[in-house]
Parts: structure tokens; C-alpha cells; sequence
């Protein structure tokens, strides 16, 4: 026999299923034969995701190595070994490694979603060969295998079915849908969208009521969760717009230093100095340079991000994620999980002419139907019926609520307890005599009972097949009345436009027990109501919402459920205004890029969206310039999870193949946890540039008291090794406590940055410039006086090293905020710059006055007058800065 062929070109929902069984070669009646199966399984393979290769450990770590800010640290490591210096040079590679480790650590979980999506479909199954079921396991199957399902079954592969009784799957980590599909074996149009392709049962998706059988027509790869698994493998480890920022000031800082080191050399030349010599300064000028403690900085400060995060409930997977949300410009939400419940709710009731409201949200029976008065008449019989003509239960777990079944069925019963009717009881007292189980092409399902001597058929099911076949209607005080048609059509309508799913309720009284088939409904029922249930939005989504606004970002809803629903959401969160729309999936799939780039500026609400179509909106969205941040809990929305720059997936309902795609994880599934992930995000962002303002004024300082001495044909007012010393420990001891620093408040209140916005502005390069003079002039300026006056050389250099040392730690308060007085600031609100400031005061002390280290570094003791000249120095810088902060404060 020939093997067929996995197409996935064919479009299975639109050819029948016998043409489908005919393209596979298999039998409905008898399945494959055991010798066909394994010769299928030799060209097709398991039914199993392919997994990707990932980067080994040692690779992972090696690569930790080659960030622009760690070359910079490799650099000066090997500067210093060069000058023989190898404790210095030591403590340098020491840093690196302790860089990379850090590294490591945080981004060493591999990225195993493939592994998680086989681990979705991995399952056993019951399976027709040779005309005899089989348990199998799923990974056994091959096209052309007839599967036969069952309630609480999750499907093996893609299927196309070709017979379903009474057939619900839910459907929502694959297409975002929150109610239960209905399946049938028909063919429909080519053009229907995944989400409503109700004759195909797709992997890892679960039945929840009736039986059906359906042929495979894809395995592993080939199935919807496998390309899934295949648009996220392609999808690029994205670079942040930290990591972006960091490369591109590394590389001009890079630039800088080496074209200085040059000119040093070269202007000492040209003056008659020594090559040795010369070259001696052009390297101490390029360690001075060299923002040796900058990488270190940057990774701690991040993960003390991570750390703050942690305890607002949201889990970062990669460090440089923390700073990502500091400039995201756009978050991108699914609905269904995310910005609501997921948990169907039943929101208003019309019985008997009246509309009544129900409160609360979700599976937990606290709220009232109406405003808590008794429940009698049509509003009594309509949750009655909802409770009766159910096949849904609802548990509790410790406090926590949740349903068995059908989310539309548990709904019901919710919101019967809310009314104070236990469906326990009610179905111990009123038990079930007969029932016309659901069908999809029925519409509806009955159940007969018999209440107090009265034999009662319900009818739940859609209003276009209750309502023709009612002849009455229940009135408000559960007297039989006439039936007001228009007037329920026109309720039915209100309550779709607000996005809710309307069940309708009927019933037939008879004098006697009754046997019921589809006959029955056509004696002329009497209605009873309309439910309106809906997947509610979350309590804190809206004020989240409006506090991203506040910030200057904006939020779109991207989402497989249907126009009508997501929109009514949208409205209530404040994320589409009224009068908007949405653009649905066939829609964009019209669009071709640059139509689409023009689009996604204006919508906010997209509609029955499929997997591709989310990652298309994510990278058209990156195409006009902004930081993307995607949310999500399902299978399908991984790939667009990886594409954006940031991914975040809801830790309790999210599946594992959304947490192992996204950069970070909600632990507790609140939309509401962004806005203080974003606050964290950009007060990291803060105090990283508040240490790169801090900490280049040193360096550039260092480079320039190099520069002038050898312009002015000087000794070198600090040594190589005195320039690591002033690095090394004012970056650990002082620049490091900035990371501390606690968020600003008006951090919510400030426009994202944009993602070309350079790290230093105009303002802030003005003042580096600033200090740096200062510096250059204290420095330079007291060493010269001291040698004019007689002091030693050693002396001289102290002299010039500890005025680098205190102007540093004046200056540290001044970089505690870039706008603000470190006054307004708090002078004890960040308690760890006074300790950094303390150690570093007695190290200088130790460095001065300690024999072992005058020795080691060539430094000498000084007396009161020197400490009072340098004290005046760091004062001078200090007010200097704040004079220059206030000036431009008050433009």
C-alpha cells in the first residue's frame, strides 16, 4: 500500500470525511492493520515533537564571555597582567567571573517549551486496529489511526472527526476560546478559521462531554501544537533595549579610550619622552578609563531587580527582562485568562419580563442574584432549571472553587448557590428520570423530573430552537402568561452586544411521567428565561490598565475568542473606547506587512486571532519602533511570547510550554502585578544610569589627569595601580549602593523611553563633562601645589588619589536622583550609600597610614592640612552639581 502523505496543505474541516478517510487509505470500520501501522510509523515516525538542540552548559557559559561590557573587563584584566601587576590583574578576572557566573545562574534554565508541548500531548488513547480497540500510547499513532474519544479524554493528535455524540472539547490554551466547542463530523467552508473548525479535534486540547471517533490526519510536528512548537523555534532570542544600549555605548567607550591612549602616546613622542615611558601612560589612561566595575554593576543591579520583583509576585527567568518593562511602550494582552477570570460567570438573568442582575466573579458562590431578596416565580424556575438540566459539579478545595464539566454548565450552578439553591440537594430531591443529551446539531438538552407531584421536562439550550417551539411564558410571579416574543429577542440581543453568551430556558409540564425524545419539545413549551454568562475581567485589570496609560503605554487585546465578546471586555477595561472596533483574523490575514504596520497603530482589539497572526502583530508592532510586551497563558501564545521583547505568562492557569516561552512569570496571574513589574523595571533603568553618571566622571577624570601630565610634560599624578584601586573598590563600595536606591516617585508618572533614546542625555553627558574638570582640576591641581611646596612624590600622588576618592562620595549624593536635591531625596532613605561611604573612608584610611599598603600601592601618610584642602575639594564638586541641578530644574 502506498503511505500517504502528512499535507499540510490539505484542508481537512473542508473535505468530507469519507474523502478523508479515502487521502489517508483507512477503514472507519476496522482502523489500520498492525503490519501497516508499523511500515506508516518507519516513514512518518512517533507522534512526538521534534526537540531542539539547545546550547550546551559550557557553550551557555563561554558565551557570557563575549558581551561588549565583559570584553571591556577582559581588556584591563589583560592591560594589568601585562604590567605585571597580577593581583590586580586577578581581582579583575575575578570580577569577570563572578559576572558570568551570575549570568549564567539566571539565564542557565534551558529553554524546553518543545519539551513541555510533548509533554502537553503525551497520553495513552484508545485506538481501532484490525477492528479491535487497543489502549495505545499516543506517541504510537500514525495517520490514518481511528481514535475514539470519550469524556475527559485529551486528544492525541489532529483529527478529523467523522462522528460525534454530544462531542464538547475545550479548546481555549490552543485558540483563546473560553467556552466549550461543540463537535461534529460535518464538512465546512475552506475558509473557516481554527477556532471554529468544529469537525477537527486538535492535540492537547480536551473532551469534556460525549463520545466521537476521528482519523488522524497529522502527528508530531505536523499537528497545530507542533507548528506551534515550530513558529517558536523560529522566533529569535531577542536582544533587550538594555542590552542594545549597553553594546553601543560600550563600543563607542571603547573607541574613545583607545583613540586617547593613541593620542597619549603620540603627543609624548612628539614631545621626546621614552616609547616605554609613553606607552606606560597610554596604558595607565586606558585602565583609567575603563569602567572596569560597570559590567558588575549592571548584572547586580538587575538582579536586585529580580529580587524586588520577586516579592511583588512576578518571577524574572532572564535579568536583563527586569529593565525591559522599565521601557516597554506596548503591552500586548491575551483576553481569555489574562486580562479576565477565565472562569465563565453568569452576569444577568431575564425571567418573566424582568431583568436581574448577579454579583461576584468566577466559580466562588459569593455575590447575590438581584439584591439578595428571596428568589421566587420565573427567576426561582429559570436557576432551577439551570441547576436540574445540568451535567456540570462544582468542588471546593480549601476555599478554592472549581468546576467539573462544561465552564457554561458550573456557571450555572454558581449562580444558583449565589440564590441559595445547593444543586447537591436539588438533585438528591428532584433526581433525573430521563434526558435528551446536548447535541450540536440539536442545539439543546432535556431532563425530566418530578417536583412535588408535577412532572417537569427543562430545556436548556440556544434561543433560536427554545423560543419557535414556546407556545407560553412563565410571568414574573411563575404564572403561566402569554409569550412576548419580540420583547425576549430584543433581551437577547442587549445581552450579546455587552459580549455575553445567552443561554435560553424552557419547560413542559405534564400530568404524567414522560418518556423524552425530540418529539417532545414540540408540544408546545412554556418559557421560562435568558442567562447571561460571560468570562469576567479581572477586579484589578481596569485601574492596571489605567495606570499603564498614566505611564505612557499603551495596551492592546490580542485574543482567539470571538469580535463581540472581546470587545464588550476591552470596553469595561478602558482598552477600546466606544465607537472603536475590532479586526478580526481573516482580517489581518487580507493585510500584508506594511498594511498591517499601518493597522496595529490604531487598533487595540484583536479578534479570533491565530497563533502566526499573534506573532505577525508582535513583529509589526517591533517594525514601527516599540518595545513589546506580550502576556499570555496558552499553548498558543508561546511563539508570540519568545518574539516579543519581553514575554509574561500567568504562573497558575499559564501552561508550561507560555512559562518556559516567556521572560517572565506572574505568580499570581494578575494582569494588575505589570504596572508594579513596570514601576520596578524602570526604577532598575534609574539606577543604572545613575551609576554610569556616577561612575564616568572617574574614569574620564583619570584619563584627563593622564593627558595634562603628559601635555604639560609632568610625572603621572597617579599610578596604574592606584587608578585600579580607586576603580575597583569606589565601584564595589560606593557606586554599587546606588542599586539600592529606592523608586522615585514620579517614575509612573514619566512617558516610556523610547527605544533610540540614547543612555546618557545631553544634560547628563554635560555633567559627567562637569565633574570630570573638577576632578582633572582638584587632582592635578593639588598634586602640583604639593610637590611645589616640598611634599614627596608618594605624598603628592596620595594627595591626588584620595581627592578622586572624596569628590566620588560627595558625588554620590548628588547621583541619588539626576533632577532632585539629595536633600528632597532623603538624606537616610537609602541607608546603604552612608555604610559604602564609611568602609570606604576607612580603606582610604588603611591605604594612607598603613605601612604594608604604602608600600604596595607607593602611597605615603599625609597630615590635617592636606585632608582639609581635599575635604574642600569634594565640598566644591558638591555644591557645584547641585548649583548646575537647580539651574536647570528651574528651565
Amino acid at each position: 500500500m502506498t503511505e500517504p502523505a502528512q499535507d499540510d496543505r490539505v484542508a481537512w474541516h473542508f473535505i468530507s470525511a469519507d474523502e478523508a478517510a479515502s487521502r489517508l487509505q483507512a477503514s472507519y470500520d476496522d482502523g489500520l492493520a498492525e503490519a501497516e501501522v508499523v511500515s506508516r510509523r518507519a516513514v512518518h515516525g512517533e507522534n512526538r515533537m521534534t526537540p531542539k538542540a539547545g546550547k550546551g552548559p559550557l557553550l551557555r557559559f563561554a558565551l557570557q564571555f563575549v558581551q561588549p561590557l565583559v570584553l571591556v573587563l577582559l581588556v584591563a584584566g589583560v592591560v594589568t597582567a601585562f604590567l605585571g601587576e597580577w593581583v590586580d590583574s586577578g581581582v579583575i578576572f575575578g570580577v569577570t567571573l563572578i559576572n558570568a557566573v551570575i549570568g549564567f545562574i539566571q539565564e542557565g534554565r534551558a529553554e524546553d517549551a518543545l519539551a513541555a508541548l510533548a509533554r502537553s500531548v503525551s497520553s495513552e488513547v484508545t485506538v481501532l486496529r484490525g477492528g479491535c480497540k487497543q489502549r495505545q500510547p499516543s506517541t504510537a499513532l500514525v495517520p490514518g489511526d481511528v481514535v475514539l474519544l470519550a469524556a475527559g479524554d485529551k486528544v492525541p493528535a489532529d483529527l478529523r472527526l467523522f462522528r460525534a455524540k454530544d462531542l464538547q472539547a475545550i479548546e481555549s490554551a490552543l485558540t483563546g476560546e473560553s467556552s466549550a466547542v461543540a463537535k461534529h463530523g460535518d464538512a465546512l467552508p475552506e475558509e473557516t478559521v481554527l477556532a471554529d473548525r468544529g469537525n477537527m479535534a486538535y492535540a492537547g486540547t480536551v473532551m469534556i462531554t460525549g463520545r466521537g471517533a476521528g482519523v488522524v490526519v497529522a502527528t508530531g510536528d505536523r499537528t497545530e501544537t507542533g507548528r506551534i512548537s515550530r513558529l517558536i523555534a523560529e522566533a529569535p532570542d531577542l536582544t533587550t533595549p538594555l542590552t542594545r544600549k549597553m553594546a553601543v555605548f560600550s563600543n563607542w567607550l571603547l573607541i574613545a579610550i583607545g583613540l586617547l591612549a593613541v593620542l597619549t602616546f603620540a603627543v609624548g613622542m612628539s614631545r621626546g619622552s621614552s616609547a616605554f615611558e609613553m606607552f606606560m601612560a597610554a596604558v595607565a589612561l586606558a585602565v583609567g578609563a575603563i569602567p572596569e566595575g560597570l559590567p558588575a554593576a549592571m548584572t547586580i543591579t538587575l538582579a536586585i531587580g529580580v529580587s524586588r520583583m520577586a516579592r511583588r509576585r512576578a518571577i524574572i527567568r532572564k535579568l536583563p527582562a527586569v529593565e525591559t518593562l522599565g521601557s516597554t511602550t506596548v503591552i500586548c494582552s491575551d483576553k481569555t485568562g489574562t486580562l479576565t477570570e477565565n472562569q465563565m460567570t453568569v452576569r444577568e438573568l431575564y425571567a418573566g419580563g424582568v431583568k436581574t442582575t448577579v454579583s461576584g466573579s468566577g466559580y466562588s458562590p459569593d455575590g447575590k442574584v438581584g439584591e439578595g431578596e428571596a428568589v421566587v416565580g420565573a427567576l426561582r424556575e429559570c436557576l432551577l432549571a439551570g441547576v436540574l438540566c445540568n451535567d456540570a459539579g462544582l468542588t471546593s478545595d480549601d476555599g478554592h472553587w472549581a468546576i467539573v464539566g462544561d465552564p457554561t454548565e458550573g456557571a450555572l450552578l454558581v449562580a444558583a448557590r449565589k440564590a441559595g439553591l445547593d444543586e447537591t440537594a436539588l438533585l438528591k430531591q428532584y433526581t433525573r428520570l430521563d434526558e435528551i443529551p446536548f447535541d450540536s446539531a440539536r442545539q439543546y438538552m432535556a431532563t425530566s423530573h418530578q417536583i412535588e407531584g408535577v412532572h417537569l421536562a427543562y430545556f436548556k439550550g440556544a434561543l433560536e430552537q427554545l423560543l419557535p417551539r414556546s407556545v407560553s411564558m412563565l410571568a414574573a410571579d411563575g404564572q403561566p402568561s402569554e409569550l412576548r416574543k419580540d420583547e425576549i429577542e430584543n433581551a437577547a440581543r442587549n445581552l450579546a452586544a455587552e459580549g455575553m453568551r445567552v443561554l435560553a430556558v424552557a419547560r413542559l409540564v405534564a400530568s404524567a411521567a414522560m418518556a423524552l425524545d425530540e418529539s417532545t419539545a414540540d408540544a408546545g413549551l412554556e418559557f421560562v428565561g435568558l442567562i447571561g454568562m460571560i468570562d469576567p475581567p479581572r477586579p484589578k485589570a481596569m485601574a492596571a490598565v489605567n495606570t499603564c496609560h498614566a505611564a505612557g503605554i499603551a495596551v492592546k487585546m490580542i485574543t482567539g475568542d470571538h469580535a463581540v465578546t472581546a470587545l464588550s471586555i476591552a470596553r469595561q477595561l478602558d482598552i477600546a473606547k466606544e465607537g472603536e472596533t475590532a479586526l478580526t483574523g481573516v482580517d489581518l490575514a487580507a493585510l500584508d506587512d506594511q498594511g498591517l504596520c499601518r493597522v496595529v497603530k490604531e487598533v487595540n482589539v484583536f479578534a479570533r486571532v491565530e497563533p502566526e497572526q499573534k506573532l505577525r502583530l508582535v513583529r509589526a508592532l517591533q517594525t514601527n519602533g516599540e518595545v513589546v510586551a506580550m502576556t499570555g497563558d496558552g499553548v498558543n501564545d508561546a511563539p508570540a511570547l519568545k518574539q516579543a521583547d519581553i514575554g509574561i505568562a500567568m504562573g497558575l492557569a499559564g501552561t508550561e510550554v507560555a512559562k518556559d516561552a516567556a521572560d517572565m512569570v506572574l505568580t499570581d496571574d494578575d494582569f494588575a502585578a505589570i504596572e508594579a513589574a513596570v514601576e520596578e523595571g524602570r526604577g532598575v533603568y534609574d539606577n543604572l544610569v545613575k551609576f554610569i553618571t556616577w561612575t564616568l566622571p572617574t574614569n574620564f577624570g583619570e584619563g584627563l589627569v593622564i593627558l595634562a601630565a603628559v601635555l604639560a610634560g609632568a610625572t603621572l599624578p597617579i599610578t596604574p595601580l592606584q587608578i585600579l584601586w580607586i576603580n575597583m573598590t569606589t565601584a564595589v563600595f560606593l557606586g554599587l549602593m546606588l542599586a539600592f536606591e529606592p523608586i522615585e516617585e514620579n517614575v509612573m508618572t514619566r512617558a516610556p523611553r523610547r527605544p533610540g533614546t540614547p543612555i546618557l542625555d545631553a544634560a547628563l553627558v554635560w555633567r559627567i563633562v562637569l565633574v570630570s574638570l573638577l576632578l582633572l582640576a582638584g587632582s592635578f591641581g593639588l598634586f602640583l601645589r604639593e610637590l611645589a611646596l616640598g611634599q614627596s612624590l608618594p605624598e603628592a600622588r596620595t594627595v591626588a588619589l584620595n581627592v578622586f576618592v572624596v569628590v566620588e562620595a560627595m558625588y554620590l549624593f548628588n547621583c541619588r536622583s539626576l533632577t532632585r536635591s539629595a536633600l528632597r531625596v532623603g538624606l537616610f532613605s537609602n541607608p546603604a550609600i552612608w555604610y559604602g561611604v564609611l568602609i570606604m573612608a576607612v580603606l582610604q584610611a588603611l591605604l594612607t597610614y598603613l605601612p604594608l599598603l604604602n608600600r604596595l600601592f607607593a602611597t605615603a601618610p599625609i597630615g590635617v592640612r592636606q585632608w582639609l584642602e581635599i575635604s574642600a575639594v569634594g565640598l566644591l564638586a558638591y555644591i557645584v552639581v547641585g548649583i548646575e541641578k537647580r539651574l536647570r530644574e528651574r528651565r
